[in-house]
């Protein structure tokens, strides 16, 4: 059986986050077998009754895992202080135009903010959750690794956490294949052995996500234009509305136009305008260089060696992009790509990588493409919206 990457000394409890999925049951079946003393913990970040929160099966889940594990589980809401700290961050964002991401925020302020706080004054000294990431730790900073499973990999998600809470995590199925830790709950008789994944946002479940929106944001209908400004339909809300989007327009032929799709390509909150383009290699939706906010490092003595090159994601499910990172004022920093991308979107995090090694990210501010005069790139990130913002 592949063993964990743990730290190795293996004293003290270690307070497993139980989710009630798979992935967490087996971090916890890992750490037990390892000999750590585990216990599990339970915590809910959204209270709904409206049938698309499962928070409450979940929690069952997560009860009999930890009865089969011969493990204690506590239980302990953060509902209040994740509509503080990402929910309401989140709804600010998309009023001001942009598109948040709340799992890299939910990861840095609840699970590994105010819940290892929590877990700690419950005598923890490691915190566990099944992540699939790894964390190698050393003297100095904890380095966030990729997973062996690079189709599972969450990385992304976890580089803004800070390298004090890194230094306390493991990660034990970090170097793990999903199929395996599938086998490993099987044939421990976990009951959660074959329980679909969750793929929803994190406190959003999967509902649907524009009903969802329309609910808790002042949504005003405007134009949807051409890149030559010729008016074509017309949107619900720019905040329903995401770069490269291609479902969900509504706009049907237009005469003189290609029997092509149309993909968002632009937002003009001044006249709440949508612009939409059919290529999907338009100038309007690429970007060869991109300024970006609040770059937070991992280990800080990487800011030493900028300009530097490295790899780079502009979103969760993209392949690793090349890219020069270069030194700015305190406010914002430079980053170059070596071939344009698509749908680089304001709001999102730009997350950096050497190798295996997460060297840390930052919010994706403006968006620039050589190719287009300097006003065509119109949405901007404005730190005083931020979701990471005060």
């Amino acid at each position: 059986m592949p063993k964990p990457l743990l730290h190795p000394q293996s004293d003290g409890t270690v307070i497993v986050g139980m989710s009630g999925g798979v992935d967490s049951a087996v971090a916890a079946l890992l750490l037990r077998d390892a000999g750590y003393s585990v216990q599990g913990l339970f915590m809910s970040n959204w209270e709904d009754d409206d049938g698309y929160c499962t928070t409450a099966s979940d929690f069952q889940d997560a009860r009999r895992v930890c009865e089969s594990l011969g493990i204690a589980l506590h239980r302990v809401s953060f509902a209040e202080q994740y509509r503080e700290r990402v929910f309401s961050r989140f709804l600010r964002e998309y009023a001001a135009g942009r598109t948040p991401n709340p799992d890299v925020l939910c990861n840095r302020e609840i699970k590994f903010g105010v819940c290892l706080d929590y877990m700690q004054r419950l005598g923890a000294a490691w915190i566990a959750t099944g992540h699939y990431a790894r964390v190698r730790h050393t003297e100095t900073y904890p380095e966030l690794l990729k997973a062996t499973d690079t189709a599972k990999d969450q990385s992304y998600f976890l580089h803004s956490v800070a390298a004090s809470a890194l230094s306390k995590t493991l990660f034990p199925i970090g170097g793990l294949q999903k199929a395996q830790v599938r086998r490993m709950a099987h044939a421990a008789g976990l009951p959660v052995f074959d329980k679909p994944d969750s793929t929803g946002i994190c406190f959003i479940g999967e509902r649907p996500f524009q009903e969802f929106l329309s609910r808790h944001l002042r949504t005003e209908p405007g134009p949807i234009e051409a890149a030559d400004g010729i008016v074509i339909g017309e949107h619900r809300g720019l905040a329903l509305y995401t770069l490269g989007q291609r479902s969900g327009l509504r706009v049907g032929g237009r005469v003189g136009a290609a029997a092509a799709p149309w993909y968002v390509a632009d937002k003009i909150i001044a006249r709440n305008a949508l612009i939409v383009v059919q290529d999907q290699n338009h100038p309007l939706l690429l970007s060869d260089a991109f300024d970006v906010e609040q770059l937070h490092w991992i280990n800080p003595g990487d800011a030493n060696d900028l300009p530097t090159e490295c790899m780079v994601k502009t979103r969760y499910r993209q392949g690793d992009l090349k890219c020069s990172i270069h030194a700015g004022n305190a406010l914002h920093w430079r980053v170059t790509l070596n071939r344009p991308a698509r749908a680089v979107t304001p709001g999102q995090y730009a997350v950096f990588y050497r190798g295996e090694r997460c060297l840390g990210g930052a919010i994706i501010a403006r968006r620039f493409n050589s190719e287009l005069a300097p006003d065509a790139s119109r949405i901007t990130y404005n730190s005083l919206f931020s979701a990471e913002g005060s």
